[in-house]
């Protein structure tokens, strides 16, 4: 497998709205030290694909607004690397723009496409699984996506129902299903028929745009306009001008469920999609209360199993609290009980409608 021709987008144009208060428009999580470890989601994830290729083969896909903050927080890469999307078109589209550009760029490219704000414990693992993948997809017409063992019936993730048949360690896709109810996702768990779809792809860009020409030809053709034009200074007033015209559509819905070249890698990489303040929780470690605490004056009185982040020079103190969500960001305070975390994305719906937007 020739080095040269591997390379990787990052996508990183999400708001994180179930992070919020936290996570703002001006500022999404991908940007923040969400792990309180002095890095930020989308440094992380950069140091992690070092391992895999240089870093001028590393590309962030990005809104517009972001891109200061992609150059602040990554200044080894270029501002080609940086593609900025001037609407939020859903997943496909981006998908398709980062594929014609590389193709351009590389005929021969063959890349990983990654979210920015994931949890990858089992690094080594990662990058193993990774290259298998991408041996696999340099020497076959093939899409893959790299599944993750279930450790309960979430429905909050997409999931891989895959052939247990495989070759050297690549299984068939059968089927992507999307979030699936309680019932279906215990149903799931115990066949042991199904990953989670961490939303990790691996492809040979020939292999993705063959699938948006056939299952996508809207977005292809639109976006096949600039061929003469990505890597050089007209590239950014081309996009600015026809990206908006693409159909809002995800990269699952749009090629995913249609194409029949789907291979997934089961993959032990101690991942988390780090979606949700109770997720960041999850895998984090708790204080013998259950707690877990960012601040350095933070009081407690029989308040257990919480999550607490709070700047560091205030004071903070909490008495009788179980099981809650306790965000202080000086300008926007929340405290919320973590069984019902998933209101939260609803309730910045509610401070847009009555105006609040400087708080989202």
């Amino acid at each position: 497998m020739e080095k040269s021709n591997i390379y990787v987008a990052i996508m990183a144009g999400g708001i994180g709205s179930r992070f919020w208060p936290a996570s703002r428009e001006a500022r999404p999580k991908q940007f923040l030290d969400i792990l309180g470890v002095g890095k930020s989601l989308i440094r992380l994830t950069f140091e992690r694909f070092l391992k895999l290729c240089p870093a001028e083969n590393i590309f962030i896909v990005t809104n517009g607004i972001y891109k200061d903050l992609v150059k602040e927080h990554l200044p080894e890469i270029s501002d080609n690397q940086i593609l900025c999307e001037p609407s939020r078109n859903n997943t496909a589209p981006c998908v398709a723009y980062t594929s014609f550009k590389l193709h351009n760029l590389n005929p021969n490219a063959n890349f990983v496409v990654a979210p920015s704000d994931h949890i990858i414990l089992k690094e080594e693992a990662f990058v193993n699984s990774l290259k298998q993948a991408l041996l696999f997809a340099e020497n076959n017409e093939a899409l893959l996506t790299l599944g993750i063992q279930p450790t309960r019936p979430d429905t909050g993730y997409g999931y891989i129902n895959f052939e247990r048949e495989d070759f050297n360690g690549v299984h068939k896709v059968i089927k992507f299903t999307e979030k699936p109810p309680l019932e279906k996702a215990q149903g799931y768990l115990k066949s042991g028929d199904y990953l989670w779809n961490a939303g990790i792809f691996i492809w040979r860009t020939q292999s993705i745009l063959n699938a948006f020409q056939k299952y996508a030809n809207e977005i292809f053709d639109i976006l096949k306009e600039g061929n003469h034009v990505y890597n050089t200074s007209d590239e950014q007033s081309f996009i600015d001008e026809n990206y908006p015209k693409t159909p809002k559509i995800s990269v699952d819905y749009a090629i995913m469920e249609n194409a029949q070249n789907i291979y997934t890698i089961p993959a032990d990489i101690g991942w988390s999609d780090l979606g949700t303040w109770g997720s960041l929780y999850a895998e984090s470690e708790p204080d013998v209360a259950g707690n877990v605490i960012n601040g350095n004056h933070v009081i407690l009185e029989n308040t257990t199993n919480s999550l607490i982040r709070v700047p560091k020079d205030k004071l903070v103190v909490l008495k009788d609290l179980d099981d809650y969500i306790i965000i202080d960001e000086e300008d926007v305070l929340l405290i919320f009980p973590k069984s019902k975390e998933q209101e939260i994305k609803n309730i910045t719906k509610k401070v847009h409608i009555e105006g609040g937007d400087s708080f989202l």
